[in-house]
């Protein structure tokens, strides 16, 4: 006799998603990311702010599932903040990165989650990350979550090496209105972090505020 499973949607993966997006500038980095938490076809949080603070000059863009991508960026904020403790000074980037990518393959089983490192330090400046199932690679920019596969033309067409920092804040604020508008799973408002050597500036555009296009 065949044993009682319940009901199929209890087996059923759930469907996540998100616009999420850094770029480097000369001197520094701005991320930015949409504010929809979605269980399939559930909205289960309008406002919350996927750019989660790894050190002081370090941020990280979350996706994927919410509860598995704020344990990574917990763990990994302990343990920069031990880092720096021993070194006497602020973390680099790329150890911050590191410590994503290998909390990331190592419980690749058990997590799904991505995200985006971005900041700076003294040593290289402003860089961007992206960190996927052990990889780890320097970007000039880098765009995730289920919203990016509605602006990839958008961001090759756009991009431009040296941008100032508000060219570069106008076009993550374009990118997240552009995925906002065309992914179901992104929305609400767009949050925004800029970084340079004299620290993080958060900043938040409400959606009546984002730009609109011209099918809007």
């Amino acid at each position: 006799m065949q044993a009682e499973t319940g009901p199929e949607w209890l087996s059923e993966e759930v469907k996540t998603g998100t616009t999420i997006i850094a770029i480097e500038f000369k001197g520094g980095v701005v991320l930015g990311s949409d504010s929809r938490v979605s269980a399939g076809e559930s909205v289960v949080n309008r406002v919350m702010n996927k750019l989660s603070p790894l050190h002081d000059k370090i941020y990280c863009a979350l996706s994927g599932s919410a509860a598995d991508a704020q344990t990574i960026a917990e763990m990994v904020n302990y343990q920069l903040d031990v880092h720096s403790i021993e070194i006497d000074k602020d973390p680099k980037v790329c150890s911050a990165a590191t410590l994503v990518r290998n909390i990331s393959y190592k419980y690749k089983e058990e997590l799904s989650a991505h995200l985006i490192v971005a900041g700076w330090d003294r040593r290289d400046g402003g860089q961007v990350f992206a960190t996927l199932n052990g990889l780890l690679t320097r970007q000039p920019f880098a765009v995730g979550g289920s919203g990016s596969s509605y602006v990839y033309g958008f961001v090759d067409a756009e991009y431009r090496k040296d941008m100032t920092k508000e060219e570069c804040q106008q076009f993550v604020v374009n990118t997240l209105a552009l995925a906002m508008n065309r992914d179901g799973s992104s929305g609400g408002v767009a949050y925004i972090v800029s970084i340079d050597e004299h620290g993080a500036e958060e900043k938040v555009v409400l959606g009546n505020d984002l730009p609109t296009f011209f099918d809007q």
